[in-house]
């Protein structure tokens, strides 16, 4: 094939043109997958240790190490806080995992977890100014069950080398006990951002879409498609945020959740679904054709499609409909085909379509904002408070049905939003440091700033290099080869 120069801003315009959209969809996924796998052997993966001081002489590692060391050591020892001023503690997350719910793909081993883990700390390095550590760990008992106790203990251990801990891709139901135990056991911030991350930033994204379409969270009725970490969290935030939970309908692989659900009931471990039986649905609605009949808006964290969600379920939604169809790699429905079903506002998880509703834009702020002020937790308020910043940044700089939250392209509104969560813990009483909110401000763009300068510099001098043309050329023929292997 013409070899092109691949922008992968806008993929569209590089298939062949008889591609019809289902196919440039699917074949923009087999292309950033055989890129992603490419690109990660080119370069063995993406994060390193970069020292953050200088080497002036080699006498300097008598400084930075023994014996002048030993008082950094001793000072600790005798008051555990200096260790945020006298290490990176202050500024470091662990992105830990047992890697047994990895996007859509399952239990993936906990080394197959490091990609997505080693992913997230690059994230928070380039939009948060956050430095972050990948650790996979085997969560597996001796009867060879994952066992939630055994992340919580390892949590726990760790937790006194590091600023937060951010959770990632933990099955359910253990992640409900891992993170509430942690939250409450912990002296530092546990998130779960599968949960808690998506959560925000779905509320983010809701709150525009409800404001283009005039409809009032608390008068608003929802369907959730999916009933995991994520989607039981989002409904949470939504309540607390002012919707009915009476409108609220939510749907696991089983059915409806409803009171009448003992299946439910009757297994402890799933108690957070429990709480949304008996709080949701009270018309103990069943099927999806009768729960999406004038329904407004659908949040779908379910199956990876394109065929879960139908369209004949969103052609029976209200005018004006607003569809969430977040899975991951590949969403319920293409956005497409929901439109073509009448939806009036589509989000996905992807950033090659329009409205991304992905954790990306929540949790480097987040957790710049907790650790900012040396927070404890970061409580369910702090979460909503950084929806509304992602929805009041992107409202101010303009909102439309098809840009409802900010993208990751928007540096501004990662220390905008770390100083709202800033504000929101030292309102809420589990901030250890007090600051204002322009010193907040200012700290989180500086931090941001100087991360994104450092990678910039070492691309610019080829100590990172940029990944071959021919690299991506062979992904997209790749792709296209497949392509026309299924016609």
């Amino acid at each position: 094939m013409e070899k092109l120069k691949i922008n992968l801003e806008n993929l569209d315009n590089v298939f062949p043109e008889n591609f019809s959209p289902e196919q440039i969809a699917k074949a923009k996924t087999l292309f950033l997958k055989k890129l992603s796998i490419d690109a990660h052997k080119f370069y063995g993966g993406k994060i390193q240790t970069v020292p953050k001081a200088p080497v002036l002489g080699f006498n300097w590692f008598n400084v930075w190490y023994t014996p002048g060391v030993s008082k950094v050591s001793t000072d600790i020892r005798d008051n555990n806080v200096n260790s945020y001023d006298l290490s990176n503690r202050g500024n470091l997350v662990a992105v830990v995992s047992d890697s047994t719910r990895v996007l859509g793909d399952g239990d993936c081993t906990p080394s197959g977890g490091l990609g997505v883990m080693e992913g997230k700390a690059f994230l928070m390095k380039y939009l948060g100014g956050v430095d972050g550590v990948a650790l996979c760990i085997d969560s597996k008992d001796e009867t060879g069950k994952n066992n939630p106790d055994k992340i919580i203990d390892f949590v726990k251990m760790v937790q006194h080398s590091f600023g937060a801990i951010n959770l990632e891709d933990i099955s359910q139901p253990n992640c409900f006990k891992v993170l509430d135990v942690l939250r409450e056991e912990c002296d530092i911030p546990v998130w779960h951002d599968d949960a808690q991350g998506t959560a925000c930033v779905t509320l983010a994204g809701l709150l525009n879409a409800l404001k283009l379409t005039n409809r009032k969270i608390e008068n608003t009725k929802i369907v959730l498609l999916g009933a995991g970490a994520s989607n039981t969290t989002i409904a949470r935030l939504i309540i607390a945020d002012g919707a009915n939970p009476a409108n609220l309908i939510m749907f696991d692989s089983k059915g409806s959740l409803n009171a009448e659900r003992k299946d439910i009931e009757d297994d402890k471990r799933f108690y957070r679904k429990w709480e949304l039986c008996l709080s949701t649905n009270p018309k103990h609605i069943k099927t999806m054709e009768e729960a999406m009949k004038d329904a407004d808006v659908l949040i779908s964290l379910s199956t990876p499609g394109p065929d879960t969600v139908k369209k004949e379920w969103i052609s029976l939604m209200a005018e004006k409909s607003i569809v969430f169809t977040c899975a991951n790699p590949v969403p319920e429905i293409y956005p497409y085909a929901a439109k073509e079903a009448g939806a009036y506002i589509v989000a996905t998880g992807r950033g090659d379509f329009p409205n991304q509703v992905n954790n990306s834009i929540g949790f480097p702020g987040i957790l710049k904002g907790a650790l900012m002020v040396r927070a404890k937790k970061i409580t369910d308020n702090m979460a909503i408070a950084a929806a509304h910043s992602l929805a009041d940044y992107a409202e101010k700089r303009g909102i439309d049905i098809e840009n409802i939250v900010p993208t990751m392209s928007e540096a501004e509104v990662f220390p905008q939003e770390a100083a709202d969560v800033a504000m929101q813990a030292i309102k809420d009483g589990v901030a250890r440091v007090i600051i204002t909110r322009e010193e907040a401000f200012n700290k989180a763009k500086a931090d941001i700033e100087y991360s994104r300068t450092m990678v910039d510099k070492l691309t610019n001098e080829g100590f990172i290099k940029e990944p071959p043309q021919q690299m991506l050329n062979d992904a997209l023929a790749w792709a296209i080869d497949k392509m026309e292997c299924k016609k």
